[in-house]
């Protein structure tokens, strides 16, 4: 598919710093609506890229183009009223309130004495009201939260309607509600405005969740680019990142720490997600244990699969076949304790069910011999 047809686009583009590439050939094409997200290690560039494309560095080699046009022959009003920033470095604006810092994203509109009309103060009030600020409103912007910064940063940018939107890491000094908060306003923007979001995130969950297209920024080149789909399988990620411990689940998006090493000490009879939290627990303690007998679509099998060094597993919807059941409770045998994951008994119903049923029974009577 040409370039051309893409609202968004770089031919060649190579980005560095004292004229020294740093990353070269970057091709990067997004349509109007939808999410590019850059995602890659700690310095590998994906804050060099960015700032090379709001014209912050200039280009080593290539071009960007929006709508068609290289961004280069944009005025920097005619920029500025179609393209807007939110970077993770500090402003510091004297005596401004919240909404004063807000209004700042009217000036490509109301000319060299920045006076508002009642038509700019309505956009700036909702765009404050989109990020949900309306409550710091007469708040020295100082006087907040970086969290709060964040999200009066945004309703600057929005303030502007612009058609491309630049974030730098927008989540850094986010909570969690914010984060979701302020991910669902992109989104809702993207699909509602048919805004361009091109932006860097830590977050892989969120990455994979509210992206279109995601560039993979690894050595000197863009490693991978293409849907979440295509990016998060294969075992992609923790090559991308050269990962050397832990666990990293594609499906789930869930991180984990090392198992505990050593032989199993500690039999855990887990299923429908209701393990998770036994597993976590013993590996903070340092102890090392066995988990089964887990169907690979339950809930605790990627959790299970990092963090047991013994599990037994099943494929799904089947039977435990004999061999299986006698492997677990020869473990059972072996282990000083067995934990059976709490409220698992009372989820547990149907004929599949009956198998495990009986291991726990084995368990409980092990248990009243030892």
């Amino acid at each position: 598919m040409a370039a051309e047809e893409f609202y968004f686009y770089t031919k060649g583009m190579s980005v560095g710093y004292g004229g020294v590439p740093l990353i070269r050939d970057i091709e990067l094409k997004v349509r109007r609506g939808e999410i590019l997200t850059l995602i890659g290690p700690n310095g590998a560039g994906k804050t060099t890229i960015l700032r090379s494309i709001i014209r912050q560095l200039s280009l080593i080699g290539g071009a960007v183009y929006l709508d068609g046009r290289e961004i280069s022959s944009f005025t920097g009003n005619e920029l500025a009223r179609r393209l807007s920033v939110v970077l993770t470095e500090r402003v510091r604006p004297e005596l401004m309130t919240c909404e004063d810092v807000v209004s700042t994203g009217r000036y490509p509109y109301t000319g060299r004495f920045g006076v508002l009309n009642d038509e700019d103060r309505k956009i700036v009030r909702e765009s404050m009201e989109l990020v949900h600020i309306q409550e710091l409103k007469d708040r020295d912007f100082r006087q907040t939260s970086d969290g709060q910064k964040q999200r009066v940063m945004l309703a600057r940018a929005l303030c502007q309607q612009p058609e491309v939107l630049v974030l730098d890491e927008p989540t850094s000094y986010l909570d969690i509600r914010y984060k979701l908060e302020f991910l669902s306003v992109i989104q809702r923007m993207a699909k509602e405005r048919k805004l361009t979001v091109i932006m860097s995130l830590h977050e892989l969950d969120l990455a994979e969740r509210i992206s279109d297209r995601i560039a993979c920024v690894r050595g000197d080149c863009i490693d991978r680019f293409g849907t979440p789909e295509e990016i998060f399988s294969g075992g992609y990620i923790p090559q991308l990142y050269g990962m050397t411990a832990g666990a990293y689940d594609e499906l789930t998006g869930s991180l984990e720490l090392e198992k505990a090493p050593g032989t199993p000490e500690v039999f855990v009879i887990a299923g429908c997600g209701l393990g998770t939290p036994v597993f976590r627990r013993l590996q903070r303690e340092g102890v090392p244990f066995a988990a089964g007998i887990l169907w690979e679509n339950d809930l605790d099998y990627p959790a299970a699969r990092a963090l047991a060094s013994r599990l037994i597993m099943e494929k799904p919807f089947r039977p435990f076949s004999e061999e299986k059941q006698m492997e677990a409770k020869a473990l059972i045998d072996h282990c000083s304790r067995v934990i059976c994951a709490p409220g698992l008994e009372q989820e547990l119903e149907g004929s599949l069910a009956e198998d495990l049923k009986e291991l726990i029974l084995y368990a409980k009577e092990r248990e009243r011999h030892r």
